[in-house]
């Protein structure tokens, strides 16, 4: 997956000598080749739900797609539709459909499969760099920068040492360190990790890949964010409802991701995520990944189902 490397964004901090290489490109997005247009991808990190991780299959999805085409197109957007439960225990195989070769576009169709059957359907489109006279974006939000923040694992520990922090939320948050997520992240509201009342369907948080990615090939990091970008996303959409309802079941529906710019997954981002409707058992976030230059490199968008149960209150007498 040669393609043109991915530029510096401007990023304070170099690269420290040394650094052990990003579990993300050595082993989550490192698909075995059966085939022509045919891989078979491995699981690194499995969630608390016993479900396989949306992000790797979308991940590892870009990855088989992106190994038919050429060097000289990079993806622009993906468009994804989870229709099975992964297991976490066998092994997924993606099967690549070169649908469409042009001058300019190229469409590759992939299909993630297990015990025979579909889990994952993704449709990517890959374009040849062209020159444009129309551009504009959105101006990046005000924040922090990650280095006055706090490491997600120091804000765990705070709230687990909170008295009033309610055990049920106790008992989610020892799970979290031992996830062994390969991603950081830093909140740009620490305190509302460990906030027990409702909030807006808003947040924003730093986000890179752990360990040296390297300026690398543009497809290889945009391959990482997509495993990056599902992760806390939907949770966005439980904000305004999490002291009123506890979630028995939450799971993504479709993804879409358009890419705007170069940049590198191993470097800060800020992941500023929304969500404008829940309804219907479903509930829409989207989300935009900003390099700290103020580049608007990513875009995206996601549904997903919850089933709920009203929260119950302990009576104090």
């Amino acid at each position: 997956m040669s393609s043109p490397k991915a530029p510096e964004d401007g990023q304070s901090g170099g690269d420290p000598p040394g650094d052990l290489r990003s579990v993300l490109v050595t082993s989550v997005l490192n698909l075995e080749p059966l085939d022509e247009d045919l891989f078979r991808g491995r699981h690194y990190w499995i969630p608390t739900t016993k479900r396989l991780f949306g992000g790797q299959i979308i991940g590892q999805a870009l990855v088989a797609a992106a190994k038919s085409v050429s060097e000289d197109v990079q993806v622009h957007s993906l468009h994804c539709y989870f229709v099975r439960a992964g297991d976490p225990k066998v092994p997924v195989l993606y099967q690549v459909e070169r649908t469409r070769t042009g001058a300019s576009f190229s469409v590759r169709s992939v299909k993630a499969v297990q015990h025979g059957r579909p889990i994952f359907i993704c449709q990517a489109s890959f374009q040849q760099t062209q020159p444009s006279p129309l551009q504009h974006q959105f101006s990046m939000p005000t924040v922090p920068p990650p280095e006055e923040l706090p490491d997600y694992e120091t804000l765990i520990d705070q709230c687990l040492r909170d008295p009033n922090f309610q055990k049920k939320y106790r008992v989610v948050l020892n799970r979290i360190p031992a996830r062994n997520v390969p991603i950081e992240i830093r909140l740009v509201n620490p305190s509302s990790l460990c906030q027990l009342e409702n909030m807006e369907p808003k947040q924003m948080f730093w986000v890179r890949a752990k360990g040296y990615i390297g300026e690398g090939d543009i497809k290889m990091h945009c391959c990482v964010a997509a495993y990056i970008s599902d992760f806390a996303f939907l949770s966005t959409a439980l904000l305004p409802h999490q002291c009123k309802h506890s979630v028995r079941f939450m799971v993504s529906l479709d993804h879409s991701m358009w890419f705007h710019a170069p940049f590198r997954a191993d470097h800060w981002m800020l992941y500023e995520c929304e969500s404008p409707w829940a309804g219907g058992s479903r509930g829409l976030v989207r989300g935009q990944l900003w390099r700290r230059d103020g580049v608007l490199a990513i875009s995206c968008a996601q549904e997903g189902v919850f089933r709920v149960k009203p929260q119950v209150t302990e009576s104090k007498l």
